[in-house]
């Protein structure tokens, strides 16, 4: 068996570190034609080698128009990938260019998802899943497995951005099943995984995000020379593990992606993991890291809302928070995207006494609770219509709202948004005189904040409060008046008079009294 041939052997068994290897070797005696550069290439970039000048040679060795376009748009495929848009699109017109006046072959149907992918991008759905059905009717005709999955997954992304996530899921686990039993190139598989996982999250699947990157870690798991979608296979794990409480595991995966990524100069996904890394040490109180990790989130060109607003939430900054948070859904267009943004809307719009605002959100966030049929949008579409009914002082609407949003977080196993019901809870329990239950949600509630390592136990659906609220409502519940708070901080009364509103509002009670209580509960006092 020559060098090329076990090589070839090699890569068939995908055992790619080998696979490259042998190739190499073979390269290095002259060895190769096209279709084994195309192979090397394609062991390079699954071991996390620089494979763009092996994917060029390949291109110059093919004898054939559609030989040479195909090595073109897998060049562009890789650049653009990284980001290097300008030489992507070059690679791309070479390919077409290649294919001038030839009869329709496998590869138009390749140049076809570039162009879907740019209409989803632009805002044309509609032209972006038409373009991908034709790139899918091509892979079907040609036989071309690789073509058909790239392209029914960028029509499922613009379905969903439709309004047709039912279509859209229907098609994604269909495509998956060609997947999972090995009927695509590992090159296609790892980026299907990943972007099937990605439209998952879109849509609020938890269960099909859960049992997708079970499976994306077990194919990743049986390669283990295999270096790209490990990354993101970190970063998905991460995100799972957050709701399901298991912090510190969650943080060890997002920083090993964040290391990889950074390594691989691939900022999206660099964004992606940078940006888990700050809303885990947030969620713990850890406010000086989550604000770097934010910072190089947005530097490698991820948007760092809405956890970077929630950050200034915790921070005591409740009108810059605000201001981000507004901007934010003012630049969100498709539904998805909103979606996201509106639970922290919701939480910051209430912390800062924009009931109005709050109200909006949450009805808005119950629209696409119902669109999308989603159990985990369905739980924080009640979460904050019970915070919202709460504030507008319908504590007894709040309380019923609340406990079927407490079901919810409980049936999806996500405990830390179940802890902040109970605090709701609480406070409505509180707010209908029942200060015995209120006491009971409120220790519940701690305990699993401080299982969970949580920030703070007065984490709560309407924000935290800042170092000098936190002072006046000490001297509240030591019974002080405005004035005598006044004369104790050298402040004026019209400032306290503020701090005291801002306090109410924020812990959704409506008197000196009912603060308090709130104060003595949570052991500010």
């Amino acid at each position: 068996m020559t060098t090329t041939d076990r090589g070839r052997a090699a890569f068939d068994e995908q055992a790619w570190a080998t696979a490259f290897a042998e190739l190499s070797a073979a390269d290095e005696q002259g060895d190769l034609d096209a279709a084994n550069l195309e192979r090397l290439a394609t062991a390079a970039q699954l071991t996390g080698r620089d494979c763009v000048e092996i994917w060029t040679r390949a291109y110059r060795a093919h004898t054939t128009p559609e030989g040479a376009a195909r090595c073109a748009f897998w060049l562009a495929f890789v650049l653009l990938d990284r980001g290097e848009v300008g030489l992507g699109n070059g690679w791309l017109g070479r390919a077409a260019r290649a294919l001038e006046d030839r009869p329709e072959c496998v590869v138009h149907g390749y140049l076809l998802l570039p162009e879907a992918r740019q209409h989803v991008i632009e805002g044309d759905h509609r032209g972006g899943a038409e373009r991908a059905e034709r790139a899918a009717a091509i892979g079907v005709r040609f036989a071309e497995p690789d073509l058909v999955a790239l392209a029914q997954h960028v029509r499922a992304r613009a379905l969903i951005r439709l309004g047709r996530p039912a279509e859209s899921v229907a098609l994604l686990d269909e495509l998956m099943v060609a997947v999972t039993a090995g009927e695509v190139s590992a090159f296609v598989a790892g980026d299907v995984y990943c972007g099937v996982i990605e439209a998952c999250q879109e849509t609020f699947d938890l269960r099909r995000a859960r049992e997708w990157t079970a499976a994306l870690s077990r194919w990743c798991d049986a390669q283990p020379d295999l270096v790209p979608y490990t990354g993101q296979c970190q970063v998905h794990r991460s995100e799972i593990m957050q709701l399901h409480g298991a912090w510190p595991e969650a943080l060890a995966a997002a920083r090993l992606a964040a290391e990889r990524f950074a390594l691989e100069a691939n900022p999206p996904a660099a964004g992606a993991a940078c940006y888990q890394v700050a809303e885990l040490h947030r969620l713990a109180g850890e406010l000086a890291p989550a604000e770097e990790q934010y910072r190089q989130a947005n530097r490698w060109g991820r948007a760092p809302q809405p956890g970077l607003a929630l950050l200034r939430l915790a921070q005591g900054r409740v009108e810059t928070a605000h201001t981000a948070i507004r901007r934010a859904l003012e630049e969100a267009q498709d539904p998805p995207a909103r979606a996201r943004l509106l639970p922290a809307q919701v939480e910051i719009g209430l912390a800062a006494g924009a009931v109005a605002g709050a109200r909006a959100g949450a009805d808005e966030l119950a629209r696409h609770a119902e669109a999308v049929d989603s159990p985990l949008l369905r739980a924080a579409a009640r979460h904050a219509n019970g915070a919202v009914l709460l504030a507008e002082g319908e504590a007894g609407d709040a309380l019923a709202e609340l406990r079927r949003a407490w079901v919810a977080w409980q049936d999806l196993d996500v405990p830390y948004e179940a802890a902040r019901v109970r605090v709701l809870l609480g406070r409505a329990c509180r707010e209908l005189g029942d200060t015995d239950t209120a006491r009971m949600e409120l220790d519940a509630a701690d305990w699993v904040f401080r299982q969970l390592g949580a920030a703070a136990r007065a984490s709560t659906a309407t924000g935290a409060l800042t170092a000098r609220e936190a002072e006046v409502l000490r001297l509240v519940a030591a019974g002080r008046t405005n004035r005598a708070i006044a004369a104790e901080l050298f402040l004026s009364e019209k400032t306290v008079a503020r701090h005291v509103s801002n306090i109410f509002a924020k812990l959704g009670v409506s008197s000196r009294s009912a603060a308090t209580a709130w104060a003595y509960e949570q052991g500010l006092v």
